[in-house]
């Protein structure tokens, strides 16, 4: 029987930087993996969704090219060129992964791993079984999407995000359930390639994980590029036929309306991957189909630890390789910082873009923080005028006895990549003075972060 000192189930963004990084520090390393390197993240989730949503930008921009003084004779998307691109790209990485876990010489065990003690994991690869002993263990088996009993995919009109990702036709009329960042990614890609999008939400915004400003200034957006939602509504039946779906929706005034959708896509949150892992076999805690773990993503066996979207909120990509690395490095003994999950940002890669870190306005009013709040939309900003992105805003909130950065929230052109600003500077402890004295370059996008922190302490400049 082979034995490690750790042994990793699930290749995902979580799984291989662990494995990586545990491989680095010197620990006997292996990874099992049932499907591909790069879990969902890669190859269905992170990375071809940002390139189909590239595609649109492409597109998009060449149908306004003639603003910028362009001429092109009349662009069309090519759904399927854009797909083929998408693979391509996530092919590309996940062969990298490969590479990378060779280069590190951690061993990549190929089949779907279950525990048979707390210490022995049997691989099962197409019937083929060999048993594997792990003196420390991670868990980072990921999600799949959610389903619910009267909303299933079929894969044909009903889809997750994996079949829109790959879909069979392009759809005409589109319904989107949920708003969170995959529904409204989806939604802004088939908007802006020609779908007429129906987004149907049960709370009473769209985004709501986001500031409720980001998710007003949101919706603004997308109503004008044509999007349609019904808000604090539900979905009650679909019903998919040969040439179309039937959905039933439930509005905010309880009143039922069908309409017909040429396709349907379920993005109403996702569930850990927690069955057919021998976890009856253990001591490990389980609720909500999340494993229940301390500071450092120990289960109720210490050695034994789970990471990423199994191991809870956020279920993000960056989260999870961040707990990679604490958990590697806690297993060497390196006593690594616990994550603090306030200094986390989230990203959704719409058109517009929204970025975030930190407390919200609604959760600083919640607590009674005493707090100075700025805001400095994008429309005074040089650069995002030039660029033809004037729409979205940057607003920032500081504690007003200590300064302390408490949240942070953009909305427009490329904010995704801005956000890092903030997360540095929360990590750091950085104040208000420390931000204000802080040169930006000019021109650019970044300016608008600094003139958020100024607006807060009623000193902005140029708006």
């Amino acid at each position: 029987m082979n034995t490690f000192d750790v042994v990793i189930l699930g290749a995902g963004p979580g799984g291989y930087v662990a494995a990586i990084r545990a491989s680095q520090l010197g620990l006997k390393t292996a990874i099992i993996e049932k499907e591909h390197l790069g879990g969902v993240c890669l190859n269905w989730g992170c990375i071809p969704t940002k390139s189909l949503l590239r595609s649109a930008e492409v597109y998009r921009t060449a149908l306004h090219a003639k603003d910028f003084g362009v001429l092109l004779d009349n662009p069309k998307p090519d759904l399927q060129k854009m797909v083929e691109r998408s693979r391509a790209v996530s092919s590309q990485l996940s062969t990298g992964i490969k590479g990378l876990l060779k280069k590190n010489k951690v061993t990549h065990i190929q089949g779907h791993g279950r525990f048979i003690n707390d210490q022995i994991i049997e691989v099962d690869h197409n019937g083929k079984k060999q048993k594997i002993t792990g003196n420390n263990i991670i868990i980072a088996t990921g999600a799949r999407a959610r389903e619910l009993p009267h909303l299933k995919a079929d894969g044909k009109r009903i889809w997750l995000a994996k079949h829109a990702m790959t879909p069979s036709f392009m759809p005409e009329k589109l319904l989107v359930v949920g708003s969170g960042a995959i529904g409204i990614e989806f939604a802004s890609f088939y908007q802006t390639i020609g779908a007429e999008v129906t987004v149907v939400e049960m709370v009473d915004r769209i985004l709501p994980q986001e500031d409720k400003d980001i998710s007003k200034q949101a919706k603004k957006q997308f109503e004008q590029q044509g999007m349609t939602f019904h808000l604090s509504a539900s979905v009650t039946k679909l019903t998919s036929n040969l040439g179309d779906v039937e959905a039933t929706i439930l509005d905010k005034n309880q009143k039922e309306m069908t309409e017909s959708y040429d396709a349907v896509i379920l993005a109403i949150g996702i569930q850990g991957n927690t069955e057919e892992l021998g976890l009856d076999k253990t001591n490990i805690k389980v609720e909500k189909n999340q494993i229940q773990v301390n500071e450092y993503n120990q289960t109720a066996h210490p050695h034994i630890y789970a990471i990423g979207d199994i191991a809870g909120a956020p279920w993000l990509a960056h989260k999870a390789s961040h707990e990679g690395i604490i958990v590697a490095e806690h297993i060497k003994g390196l006593k690594p910082l616990p994550m603090n999950k306030k200094n986390i940002p989230g990203c959704t890669y719409a058109h517009p873009q929204v970025a975030s870190v930190g407390m919200t306005e609604e959760q600083v009013k919640e607590q009674k923080i005493d707090a100075n709040i700025g805001v400095f939309p994008l429309m005074a900003n040089g650069k995002a005028l030039a660029v033809g992105e004037p729409e979205g805003f940057v607003k920032t909130i500081f504690d007003q006895q200590t300064g302390e950065l408490l949240g942070a929230h953009m909305i427009g052109h490329e904010v995704t990549e801005m956000i890092q600003g903030y997360v540095i500077a929360k990590q750091l402890e950085t104040t208000e003075v420390d931000l204000m004295h802080t040169i930006f370059p000019h021109p650019t996008l970044s300016e608008a972060m600094h003139e958020s922190v100024l607006a807060a302490f009623g000193k902005t400049v140029h708006y």
